[in-house]
């Protein structure tokens, strides 16, 4: 539950959730199993495009319209990395049955911000990138779409409301008044109106999708053709079934990927149609609260079977749809910690906000209509030489296959050059896709090969990334590499296995990391492990 949830709903979710996981059965039950496997009869036969079709993922984050505590902010103060943002909330409109309204809350904000301002800013978050939608629900909302006249009320209020603010779509946060069998075709009525390009979300709790009886459970069935992503809110969460028929309990690595196989086992959706919902600080939940390398964690364990805790999904799924996180406000308390470590996992950027210049909003961004310093055309990703196709391998580094999975930090080679991934990527011509918000990075070329003419002239040693420090290792930490193992950096991504020195002593991560010291992160939870010294 989002916005004001206090401890007495998180103990009433809590009960219900051990009443029901009694009755289907002790864990690893073949009845349990046989439960959570049911196929609801509100199915459809296609699946659409989705809706992100870039190289990178979700990171979706609920932006408040009111003060509950954390940090008001600015629209234009999100970072970039949330590539969705749900403005929280819609409520309902006095005097019309499931019909939503949204009001600025001008009383909250004062002098600090204001409705045109908010206004403005919907349409600079969409010219860098970003999608804008509305949330409609939170646990004061009292919405209920139960019949056919909540539905043409719901639908015809949201419409004006989306149309009125230019939002890119919708967000289904209800925690009460659901009823799949009414909602589902406002919906689609909506995508009818707004287009292929129209974002559905929803953010269910971890109850919700225990049982194909439940609600959210036949809603996402019902439009899984025309779902973006469903962000289960991993927290306030009793111990829950995961996909095996065995419990799980919150708060751990084994309940994100158990319960987010679940939703694609279970309901026959896209893994990219999956996001891994979590608070972003322990203050803005009642339980649940994992650190974001966690998360990182999980999504590797549910993409490639790497890095997982005693569960192991049934198969690697390939690119998952991302993560969730309430909210944006809570993740600026801690500078930006949550969307600063996967913002980089997911490739939707940095995680932080833009500096600030009231002269020039965005001086250093040549817009999203501009090209890439860093990339001459984008239009034209090797002008003047049509793709060579990959090539062979060469200094021990394989080709890039165009149908491998490569996470951040790994390295292949495409005609003769050096390319590493800068997150998950499959599919994506290593040479075309260079620059920012794009999976690729050349860090150098083959030994063997003809130098290719530098293609950076501002960097006369193409194998050093960083053309303003002629020293490979431009960090400052003061360990050297030993026995074949290389010193750590703090700019380095590392993957599950990978191996470092930090003062004399050897360290190999337990899963993706990146600028995490090794000796000050050892522990459960932590993404180090000491393992011997030089």
């Amino acid at each position: 539950m989002h916005k004001l949830r206090t401890r007495a709903s998180a103990a009433w979710k809590l009960l219900v959730a051990g009443a029901m996981i009694a009755s289907l059965g002790a864990a690893g039950s073949t009845s349990a199993v046989a439960e959570t496997h049911t196929t609801s009869t509100l199915t459809t036969s296609t699946q659409a495009t989705p809706v992100n079709s870039s190289s990178s993922q979700w990171l979706t984050g609920y932006w408040h319209n009111f003060n509950n505590g954390s940090t008001l902010l600015k629209l234009t103060e999100v970072p970039r990395a949330y590539n969705l943002v749900a403005v929280a909330f819609a409520e309902s409109k006095a005097g019309v049955p499931g019909g939503i309204d949204f009001e600025f809350a001008q009383q909250d904000f004062g002098s600090y911000y204001n409705e045109a301002q908010f206004r403005a800013d919907i349409k600079t978050l969409q010219a860098r990138g970003q999608k804008v939608i509305i949330s409609v629900g939170g646990e004061r909302a009292h919405v209920s779409i139960s019949n056919a006249t909540e539905q043409a009320n719901f639908y015809s209020t949201a419409k004006t409301l989306i149309a009125d603010y230019g939002f890119d779509g919708i967000d289904i946060d209800l925690e009460h008044g659901i009823n799949a069998a009414y909602l589902a075709p406002a919906l689609r009525s909506l995508r009818a109106d707004f287009g292929g390009g129209f974002v559905i979300a929803m953010a269910p709790q971890t109850i919700d999708y225990q049982a194909p009886s439940f609600e959210y459970f036949k809603l996402t069935v019902a439009i899984k053709d025309i779902l973006t992503i469903t962000n289960m809110q991993f927290y306030n969460s009793g111990s829950m079934l995961g996909e095996d028929g065995r419990v799980y309990s919150a708060g751990t690595v084994d309940f994100l990927t158990a319960l987010a196989a679940k939703e694609i086992e279970d309901m026959g959706i896209r893994p990219d149609q999956v996001g891994i919902g979590v608070p972003a600080v322990p203050s803005a939940s009642s339980s649940g609260y994992v650190a974001p390398s966690i998360v990182a964690q999980a999504l590797d364990c549910l993409e490639t079977r790497t890095n997982c805790g005693s569960y192991i999904p049934p198969r690697a799924y390939g690119k998952m749809g991302g993560a969730m996180t309430w909210s944006i406000n809570w993740d600026a308390t801690n500078a930006y910690g949550l969307s600063g470590t996967l913002g980089p996992r997911l490739g939707s950027g940095d995680g932080y906000p833009d500096p600030v210049d009231p002269g020039d909003p965005d001086p250093g961004d040549p817009g999203p209509g501009d090209p890439d310093p860093g990339d001459p055309d984008p239009g034209d990703p090797d002008p003047g030489d049509p793709d060579p196709g990959p090539g062979q391998g060469c200094d021990g580094v394989a080709p890039w296959s165009s149908s491998a999975v490569y996470l951040g930090g790994a390295s292949v080679v495409y005609d003769g050059m050096i390319y590493q991934a800068k997150w998950w990527t499959q599919g994506d011509v290593p040479p075309n896709n260079l620059g920012d918000g794009k999976p690729w990075n050349r860090t150098g070329f083959c030994q063997d090969a003809p130098d290719p003419g530098n293609p950076d002239p501002g960097n006369p040693d193409p194998g050093n990334p960083d053309p303003g420090n002629p020293d490979p290792d431009p960090d400052p930490d003061p360990s050297q590499g030993c026995d074949g193992v290389a010193p750590w950096s703090s700019s380095a991504v590392y993957v599950g296995g990978a191996s470092v020195v930090y003062n004399g002593t050897i360290y190999q991560a337990k899963w993706w990391t990146q600028g995490d010291v090794p000796p000050n992160n050892v522990g459960d939870g932590l993404p180090w492990n000491p393992v011997g010294s030089c």
